[in-house]
């Protein structure tokens, strides 16, 4: 019976079963790892009050159990607890590790009150006073709710002056300053063209002051408000408004209130700049410029990848030669990414942005504008670096056409340029959505060539904004993938940085699979199309 089971094959089925069904499982179970650590940092956690002997005296510590240790030492059981206690400015350290077994009380205080600041952390204390408009509130949290909400509103508007406003007249200086560079290499600056110049920088420095004075009282509205806390230690701190982000009593909070609370740090999490080094606010910047480099990368390879393909397949004749190069197609898959970046880095930027700048922007120096490392170069180093598998893919494709299609096409009398553009090449599209589908999820979880060739811990602006062109390719961006490393490896607070890490892998995760899930939507609508022409 055994033996009439291994000569059936049946065997094999079942290994590549029990395979697929493990991987899939470790998949689905890696993702749910980084979804529950990722995604339960903005679940608001209780704050807890612990009476901890230490030495001779025994001391009070507020925070919240950050995670729960068991060691053996010595042959005897230890379990301690990792306390995030914030409060780092008068501290100087954000956690704590506590003893169980020096534990002498725990306690939770419905009034303990959570802050989160723009600066040097969350503060964990009781709220003493307010002062609002000059006017004092004792303890009154909604008066702390109030001048919260007041200042977010006026650090919107001062982000809208500086980004949008003040932002839109330094680049158009800058476009004036390069604009009279331009004419003074070509010797046609005149005194006429020197007057408009003139002329159009003291309209936009006009301007410039009125935005100016408008920042000033905007930001001495913000500091006008005040809150002051009590610590558990004795000591107190006062914060102006304007240094608020949130402010909330968790262990008063109900389900519902939790809830809300933890969407509303999910969509700061998602469409927020980050602050505090990266570890704290949102990666809206790195979602941006992922996706951007992405779809730029996917504009350059596709149409790359078919021509390469179709000329091997189609035209080029086949012998040693033509198999030398696909030889050396397939080997190029296999290259160290580091390597692609260190090439996108000497000819992309050093040479092409270099010979850009030189021939049509001579009046940027000594300060390149594509001679540096920009999108646009990142873009055509991913292209490079996934193009392999795109010309296979392709290639695969036109070779299972049949050869009767091309045949039967020719003998109608179509040239063989049309049977490639109207039968064959609509035909082995399923198939060049395919490399795509792969160069897509290859190139957006690449870090490391982007790091010389483009990307950048915090980058000062999109590379999509209001002013023309629009789309500044030669910008630097940020990116999730560097984001983790940055996040995860750079961070000066690793223990608060750590959950931030597995949300933006989480992130970057769903957003592959999304760009995945549209390639393959296109892809099996061209399949079924162009199924009838197969059979």
């Amino acid at each position: 019976m055994s033996k009439k089971f291994f000569n059936s094959g049946q065997h094999w089925v079942w290994l590549n079963a029990g395979a697929i069904s493990i991987s899939i499982i470790m998949v689905v179970g890696l993702l749910l790892l980084i979804a529950v650590r990722g995604l339960s940092h903005f679940w608001p956690a209780e704050v807890k009050t612990f009476e901890v002997t230490e030495g001779q005296q025994n001391i009070q510590v507020m925070g919240e159990i950050h995670n729960i240790e068991d060691d053996i030492q010595g042959g005897v059981e230890r379990k301690q607890y990792l306390l995030k206690m914030g409060n780092r400015d008068v501290y100087g350290l954000d956690f704590k590790w506590l003893d169980v077994k020096n534990i002498k009380d725990t306690r939770v205080n419905e009034d303990v009150i959570v802050v989160e600041r723009r600066e040097w952390g969350n503060l964990y204390g009781f709220l003493s006073s307010v002062t609002k408009d000059g006017t004092v509130y004792q303890e009154d949290t909604e008066a702390l709710h109030e001048i919260v909400d007041r200042a977010l509103e006026i650090h919107g508007q001062i982000r809208d002056i500086e980004t949008d406003d003040i932002g839109s007249i330094n680049y158009e200086l800058e476009q004036l300053r390069l604009e009279q560079r331009r004419l003074e290499l070509e010797n046609e600056f005149t005194d006429e063209a020197k007057a408009n110049i003139e002329q159009q920088k003291e309209a936009l420095q006009q301007e410039f002051l009125s935005y100016q004075e408008e920042l000033q009282n905007l930001y001495t509205d913000i500091k006008r408000d005040t809150a002051e806390f009590n610590l558990i230690g004795g000591e107190t701190v006062t914060l102006t408004a304007g240094n608020i982000v949130r402010a909330f009593q968790p262990n008063k909070m109900g389900f519902w209130s939790k809830l809300g609370h933890y969407f509303s740090k999910i969509g700061e999490f998602v469409f927020d700049e980050p602050r505090e080094a990266n570890t704290e606010g949102g990666v809206f910047p790195a979602i941006f410029g992922t996706v951007m480099m992405v779809l730029l990368m996917s504009v350059i390879v596709t149409p790359l990848g078919v021509v390469a393909a179709v000329y091997m397949r189609e035209y080029a004749k086949q012998g040693p030669l033509t198999r030398t190069i696909r030889i050396a197609v397939n080997n190029l898959a296999g290259v160290p990414s580091i390597v692609y970046g260190v090439f996108g880095l000497g000819f992309f930027v050093y040479f092409l942005g270099g010979s850009i700048d030189e021939l049509f922007y001579p009046e940027v120096g000594p300060s390149p504008m594509f001679g540096t490392p920009g999108l646009i170069w990142a873009s055509l180093t991913l292209a490079l670096l996934t193009l392999p598998v795109v010309i296979v893919s392709t290639e695969e494709g036109l070779a299972r056409i049949p050869k009767s299609i091309r045949e039967g096409s020719l003998a109608l009398g179509a040239t063989k340029f049309e049977t490639l553009r109207k039968t064959v090449l609509p035909m082995a599209s399923p198939a060049m959505m395919t490399g795509l589908i792969l160069a897509v999820a290859r190139a957006a979880g690449e870090v490391a060539p982007l790091m010389l060739v483009g990307v950048v811990k915090l980058a000062p602006t999109l590379p999509l904004d209001g002013n023309a062109p629009f789309l500044h390719l030669e910008r630097k961006f940020m990116h999730l993938g560097f984001h983790i490393y940055d996040v995860g490896f750079q961070s000066p607070n690793v223990e608060a940085a750590r959950p931030l890490v597995y949300a933006t892998a989480l992130l970057l995760v769903l957003i592959i699979i999304l760009l995945n899930i549209a390639a393959i939507k296109i892809r099996n609508n061209l399949r079924e199309k162009y199924k009838s022409l197969e059979q």
